[in-house]
């Protein structure tokens, strides 16, 4: 295990001066605070409530709020019920749980390239190899994949992808690529494990359907389903109450809450009582100014990349999320780029290569735009690019 490039980058936010690419973190302007403070005071005035919420709890989760995201996961086409509903310590803790799950030393687990850092520090204990899919863009045939998984000693376990907004990238899946994606797991007869992290944050185009949604429509049934759904509260509500939520088969389910019972027993009941009201009361609306907010952040990065950019630099466009992906000129490593960053430009970002598993992409970098002001945006990023040109 290693310690994650971005939670080491995050310290770097205590620094004066910094203009921070760094981590997606959410701006604490759009944190209810106001009603989070509330809701403790409500919760705690009571002494019935403030007895229940303050004491050990269902591994499962606070019931009320699983009824609510089984309601909410429902209106997504997922016909989910509260038995289909873990609640975990953020959608990170679920991703622990999974790789314990499925993972044997030596299996393979599927994933793009480049991928969630995070997803790959949680796997990592569990020491698999890997090997790359590209919904959308053609695949290694699943013989292959599977002769691959093979001839390493183990066997493909689970895909795993980020299907909207990815992070790192900021791309979104096709409809076409996630049914690929769905035909190929069948095919490598394996789960998918969806990570919704992004997924509420759309700015502008065509919403698709959830990877649980499409396999629920072929299967007939969220209990036949091989896709298993991590999603989470922090990117759109607060992550310091750290809820996130698994939605999947009962089979799943079950097996998830005996790893869960060896781990923390239980979430924290209070934190998850508290978002449960903070959801009840007004997700609609906090993912409303979210959207907005970040809009106009992801605007102005892109505007300023555009006025700004050295010649053979290439970037996406996200229609959602909080990150744009960069490509450097060749022959420009942004880990060696990093610290001139730093120290000349007053700038972080992270370099692409940590969500690579094999080390390549030195020519990449990750820019996200959740936490610096528009008029920050534009001048860090031209201070970037002028130092990019000088490289």
């Amino acid at each position: 295990m290693r310690a994650s490039e971005i939670r080491e980058l995050l310290k770097l936010l205590e620094k004066p001066g910094i203009t921070s690419f760094a981590g997606g973190v959410p701006d604490p302007a759009l944190f209810p605070i106001a009603r989070v403070n509330a809701a403790y005071a409500t919760t705690l005035a009571d002494e019935k409530t403030a007895a229940s919420g303050l004491q050990y709890s269902t591994s499962e989760g606070y019931a009320p709020l699983r009824a609510w995201i089984a309601s909410r996961m429902r209106s997504e086409g997922v016909p989910a019920q509260r038995e289909n509903i873990l609640i975990t310590s953020g959608s990170q803790q679920a991703l622990e749980f999974l790789g314990k799950l499925f993972l044997d030393a030596g299996d393979t687990a599927l994933v793009t390239a480049p991928t969630y850092l995070g997803a790959l520090q949680a796997f990592a204990a569990y020491e698999p190899r890997y090997d790359t899919v590209r919904p959308g863009t053609g695949n290694e045939t699943p013989d292959v994949l599977r002769a691959n998984a093979t001839a390493n000693g183990g066997a493909a376990k689970f895909i795993y992808l980020v299907p909207d907004f990815a992070n790192p990238t900021g791309e979104t899946l096709s409809r076409a690529a996630r049914e690929q994606a769905l035909a190929l797991a069948g095919e490598l007869d394996v789960p998918i494990i969806e990570d919704a992290a992004y997924a509420a944050l759309r700015f502008e185009g065509e919403a698709q359907p959830s990877l649980q949604a499409l396999s629920c429509a072929r299967h007939g049934d969220i209990n036949q389903s091989r896709v298993i759904y991590c999603g989470t509260f922090s990117k759109t509500l607060t992550p310091g109450l750290r809820v996130g939520w698994v939605c999947a088969s009962e089979a799943i389910i079950r097996r998830l809450v005996l790893i869960k019972q060896a781990c923390d027993l239980n979430s924290s009941l209070i934190n998850q009582m508290i978002m449960h009201g903070l959801a009840e009361g007004d997700f609609d609306g906090q993912v409303a100014r979210a959207r907005t907010h970040y809009r106009a952040r992801r605007d102005a990065m892109l505007d300023a990349l555009a006025a700004a950019a050295v010649p053979g630099m290439t970037w996406t466009r996200p229609e959602g999320g909080l990150f744009v992906w960069v490509t450097l000129p060749d022959g420009i490593d942004a880990a060696d780029l990093l610290p001139r960053a730093i120290e000349e430009a007053g700038v972080a970002f992270v370099p692409g290569g940590a969500f690579f598993t094999d080390g390549s992409g030195r020519n990449t970098l990750r820019l996200s735009y959740s936490l610096a002001g528009e008029d920050q945006i534009r001048a860090g990023i031209a201070k970037l690019c002028a130092l990019i040109t000088a490289a």
